[in-house]
């Protein structure tokens, strides 16, 4: 039996700490008791995307030339210290502060845990079990995200603010979790490269045509199952689910996710990388489509659906990402899918509250699926066409 790879663990546990959320499950309830509207709620997710966006790069390039393991811990930092202000705060104001503290700290922890791994992996001659081990930490990710739902749930009977206290300890985890990181030794040497020869790498990596759309479905598809995890508890709550059950739910489509997140690897191995690029962005848009048809409990198993084809998307995805691109510069780019991911999000959020709030949930449902279908299947139509393997990488 193989040993887990160097890293592992601790990606593990900052993977867990971040989707622990004790607050997923009834964040809505929480800022509409604190008097925001949907579209407010949009508003104050998309600073939170402005944020990410405004210091996706830079953490990018940091991860790159300083280190994984130091924008890790840094990032670990900021999120603890966002959620503490949460604790605090009973405003729309004092939220976008917060938001924005979180959105820096994410930013430093989005991409290099990804790119952390396949060079942990490469330096064993294991990067082609990426998938499987992305797949697994997904899912860990997922299963935590599953039971902090229930605990969430429990703890909001108390007060909806209750679980913010609790979530701060969760967050802490991922402090020393990162700090016992390694870096590997084969990428040390990136810590030489300046800023130019980065962005330099990056521009030659994005002008491949499989490289752009490779970022481009990943991007689309991430802003897309974002964007449904925040029409989940409208959903629920059209759909007439009391609320004693939100966290049971919740609980049940992250574990979905989780499952099918785990399998992945086999999967794509089954069907092949052309057919499963095709079974994301169609099972995806339908959705959306179907969630828009059918508001009601019944229509709760549409929702399972989507997050088990959500399970299976994250590590195929980001794979197919990391097969394209150079070891110097793999935080950096998986920070531009990042990035991307969130200035579409940034973009289409408030409109898609103000859909809800004046027509309604179906509406903006419908709209996202179609967006989302057009743009997917323009995004993969590089990789219909071509060949189904990469061609040979310089230095990955």
């Amino acid at each position: 039996m193989k040993r887990f790879p160097e890293n592992t663990i601790q990606l593990y546990l900052i993977k867990i700490a971040k989707w622990f959320n004790l607050i997923m499950p009834i964040v809505v309830l929480f800022y509409q008791e604190n008097g925001l509207t949907m579209s407010q709620i949009f508003i104050l997710k998309s600073i939170y995307s402005i944020a990410m966006v405004a210091t996706e790069l830079p953490s990018g390039y940091l991860a790159d030339v300083w280190g994984c393991r130091r924008t890790l811990l840094l990032g670990a930092i900021l999120g603890t210290i966002g959620i503490g202000i949460y604790c605090i705060s009973a405003d729309f104001a004092s939220f976008a502060v917060a938001e924005i503290i979180l959105g820096v700290g994410f930013s430093f922890i989005s991409g290099a845990d990804s790119a952390l791994l396949y060079d942990s992996l490469k330096a064993e001659n294991r990067e082609e079990e990426y998938i499987k081990y992305e797949g697994r930490i997904t899912s860990a990710g997922n299963f935590a995200e599953a039971l902090a739902g229930v605990a969430g749930g429990l703890l909001a009977t108390f007060s909806l603010r209750t679980p913010y206290y609790f979530q701060v300890f969760v967050a802490a985890i991922a402090i020393p979790a990162a700090y016992f990181l390694k870096e590997p030794q084969h990428i040390q040497e990136r810590i030489k490269s300046t800023m130019n020869e980065i962005l330099s790498i990056v521009k030659l990596t994005y002008q491949q045509k499989e490289m752009r759309s490779a970022i481009m479905i990943s991007s689309f598809t991430g802003a897309a199952t974002l964007t449904y995890a925040w029409f989940v508890q409208p959903y629920f709550q059209k759909a007439g689910v009391p609320v004693s059950v939100f966290g049971i739910l919740w609980t049940l489509l992250n574990l979905s996710a989780g499952v099918f997140s785990m399998f992945s690897y086999k999967i794509e191995r089954f069907l092949g990388n052309k057919k499963t690029l095709l079974f994301i962005v169609i099972f995806i848009s339908l959705g959306f489509v179907l969630t828009s048809l059918q508001i009601s409990l019944a229509g709760i198993a549409i929702l399972f659906g989507f997050y088990m084809v959500r399970g299976i998307a994250t590590p195929v995805l980001k794979d197919q990402i990391n097969q394209y691109t150079d070891s110097k510069v793999r935080a950096t780019i998986l920070s531009v899918r990042n990035l991307e991911i969130r200035i579409i999000f940034a973009a289409i959020g408030p409109a898609l509250g103000y859909l809800t709030d004046t027509f309604s949930l179906s509406t903006a449902l419908m709209v996202t699926g179609i967006i989302y279908f057009v743009a997917g299947m323009m995004s993969i139509m590089p990789f219909l066409e071509a060949s189904p393997k990469p061609p040979p990488r310089e230095g990955a």
